[in-house]
């Protein structure tokens, strides 16, 4: 019976050696097909970590946020035709990627499933923020729209505060300034918030600090990776 790998991917370029054990490049040099969220970056991070195939002789199929769910059944027969990897785009697969249905999937036939050691933004922006660990929710997205999305951080401070929860969300990188302007106007000069951008990278920036401290000097965060935690 084939293998399901949950394979992680690199947040920042050139870190494998930092961020990856030993024992998971060889488990992923073993495979030759893989279920991707993006080709050319999955191509372009076995080239780094020197997969013994040529890359052009590996098989990729793709899966991503305009895949549709009823195309997904069709990924079956190549599932069971040899062991997979399950590649996201940046960090561990199937936590804020579309990963979770081929997870699924495999499950509901049978396949294994073996989820390899990585590096996840959210879990260690939660581990240096100094935030509440025991008790955290993931939100991803907010919303696009301003009004929606100052309403919806109100909302997560408000459940923060009842439950004593560290709020984490994430944003496109380019709207992370316009996310930052957002949080320091609707959140209460005491509420806690952590920043943590280009993690593992070269310019890796992690602060917590109140939304009062904040106000004072902001970092620039435009089009770079960032995870944000909001604790009441």
């Amino acid at each position: 019976m084939s293998v399901l790998y949950l394979t992680p991917n690199l947040l920042s370029e050139n870190t494998a050696p930092k961020v990856l054990p030993p024992y998971v490049i060889t488990v992923i040099h073993k495979l030759r097909q893989f279920i991707v969220e993006d080709v050319r970056t999955a191509r372009r991070f076995l080239s780094k970590i020197k997969h013994p195939e040529p890359i052009d002789q590996l098989q990729f199929r793709e899966l991503n946020e305009h895949t549709p769910d009823n195309e997904i059944p069709s990924l079956l027969p190549y599932l069971m035709t040899a062991d997979t990897g399950l590649l996201s785009e940046a960090g561990l697969p199937a936590i804020a990627d579309p990963g979770a249905k081929i997870v699924q999937l495999a499950h509901a036939n049978n396949i294994a499933v073996i989820p390899l050691v990585g590096p996840s933004s959210i879990f260690l922006a939660l581990m240096a923020s100094g935030l509440n660990g025991q008790s955290f929710a993931f939100i991803g997205y907010l919303p696009v729209k301003k009004s929606e999305r100052q309403e919806r951080l109100r909302i997560l401070e408000r459940r923060s505060a009842h439950e004593r929860q560290t709020q984490i969300f994430i944003d496109t990188p380019y709207r992370n300034m316009q996310l930052l302007e957002d949080i320091l106007q609707c959140c209460r000069p005491e509420t806690k918030l952590s920043i943590a951008a280009d993690i593992t990278g070269e310019k890796e920036f992690i602060l917590t600090q109140s939304i009062r401290q904040w106000k004072n000097k902001l970092p620039e965060l435009n089009r770079i990776p960032a995870v944000f935690l909001l604790q009441a």
